[in-house]
């Protein structure tokens, strides 16, 4: 992190949640809380497992993120 109240501190997790509304919250029409959160779940689940993502050079996070601990772990 570069230091309290940079935007660059928060610049991703900004990102991920329009990427969340944009993508999910402002399509479908939800009828409670719990049907939102339990829906969210299963975005998340889909989005870190299932979702190519382009800057990843086409690989899902998680493939990114256990790749990098494994390789670390070796160490």
């Amino acid at each position: 992190m570069d230091g309290k109240g940079r935007y660059h501190d928060n610049i991703f997790v900004e990102r991920l949640w329009r990427t969340v509304k944009y993508e999910y919250l402002h399509i479908i029409a939800f009828n409670n809380l719990k049907e939102v959160r339990k829906n969210l779940t299963q975005w998340f689940d889909w989005y870190n497992q299932q979702r190519f993502h382009q800057s990843l050079d086409n690989q899902t996070p998680n493939e990114v993120y256990y790749q990098y601990a494994t390789i670390h772990q070796a160490a």
